[in-house]
């Protein structure tokens, strides 16, 4: 079950890359003056994604080790990973039901499909990880 939530958590990071890249080429942290502000707080966004490196790292630790804390660890920090992460979706879903327009904010540019595979496979990720560690 490890190594299946390994494989998961990689394959969420992917996308969770993706995102970001998109975003930032956009002007994530700089757009544009013609276009609106982003609505994604910069802090939320690198606090995602320095505990989900953080997690990741620590996980496979964990299957190297077989200390049994550091999976509890990383399920906790899943836990506010995908907090995070939903704080962020709060934010991109008015954006992405608006009109479109020439000028939107940059998360405008992220697709849809890539948001939903990058939020199914972080619940498979969750998932996984907890019932890891809990039969631990």
């Amino acid at each position: 079950m490890a190594v299946a939530a390994l494989i998961v958590w990689l394959l969420t990071a992917l996308g969770g890359f993706t995102m970001l890249g998109l975003w930032l080429a956009r002007g994530g942290m700089r757009a544009p003056a013609d276009a609106p502000p982003t609505r994604f707080p910069v802090p939320v966004i690198f606090g995602h994604l320095l505990l989900a490196v953080a997690g990741l790292i620590i996980w496979i630790i964990y299957m190297a080790t077989d200390a049994t804390a550091l999976a509890w660890i990383a399920l906790i920090l899943l836990v506010v990973i995908a907090l995070l992460g939903f704080t962020m979706l709060t934010r991109w879903l008015p954006t992405h039901r608006a009109a479109r327009t020439e000028t939107g904010p940059p998360e405008r540019a992220i697709p849809l499909p890539v948001v939903v595979a990058h939020g199914l496979l972080a619940v498979a990720t969750l998932v996984l990880v907890l019932i890891a560690t809990v039969s631990e």
